[in-house]
């Protein structure tokens, strides 16, 4: 295993929570409508773009291009306003000494999220550098749950896919990894996240030797 391939909302910081909230905050202040909590798994790990198309699909309003740029504009200057409180203290538990292990082992980490915002939150978290490479969301075709994220997360520190593991949190995130050829590694519960190789409950139970040797089994028994 030379590299991993981090998700960030969810799996880093809890910070997918203040997505949704912008997104509420949005339609009720553009469309006096409320926003369901159930719609939430909809909108988690994937693009600003797509998060908006589910949530209007949902809601059956249609709006001109202009329009749907402008709200996403708006909602990422929401997100970004609650962001402003992150510290290091938000890191969700067990995640820093993750990193410092897959450090202590010359794993390279590489960052594979839908958020433009990936590197103005890792400087808040101050794990910005923690991180060898983050990958440029803008810069792939398609959002998850195509691989294109982790193929470019992959692909910034060297690796190949098969020689890395993916963390995700999300049914589109551990789609991806999969379609990618990496080793998905899923945090959440198993109805939602069955399709992951490996799965652990929160973030605190995240533990680096069974990891590895979790990738190792799957690769020998895939020879």
């Amino acid at each position: 295993m030379k590299g991993v391939l981090f998700d960030l909302d969810g799996v880093i910081a809890d910070t997918a929570v203040y997505h949704f909230q912008a997104w509420r905050k949005l339609i009720k202040d553009h469309f006096n409508r409320e926003l369901p909590a159930a719609l939430e798994k909809q909108t988690k790990g994937v693009s600003r773009n797509d998060s908006l198309t589910a949530i209007l699909a949902y809601l059956d309003i249609k709006v001109s291009d202009a329009a749907f740029q402008k709200m996403t504009d708006e909602k990422n200057k929401v997100f970004r306003e609650l962001l402003a409180s992150l510290t290091p203290q938000n890191i969700l538990p067990g995640i820093s000494d993750l990193i410092a292990q897959f450090k202590e082992h010359d794993v390279k980490l590489s960052l594979a999220s839908a958020s433009l915002n990936g590197p103005y939150i890792l400087e808040k978290l101050q794990l910005n550098s923690a991180f060898d490479a983050i990958a440029d969301p803008s810069k792939v075709v398609a959002g998850k749950p195509a691989p294109d994220i982790f193929l470019a997360a992959a692909s910034a520190i060297n690796v190949e896919p098969k020689e890395c593991v993916g963390i995700e949190d999300s049914i589109a995130g551990i789609k991806a990894i999969n379609s990618a050829g990496a080793f998905s590694v899923g945090v959440g519960n198993k109805s939602d996240l069955n399709q992951a190789k490996l799965l652990f409950p929160n973030t605190s139970y995240l533990n680096y030797q069974q990891i590895v040797q979790a990738w190792q089994n799957f690769n020998q028994n895939s020879n």
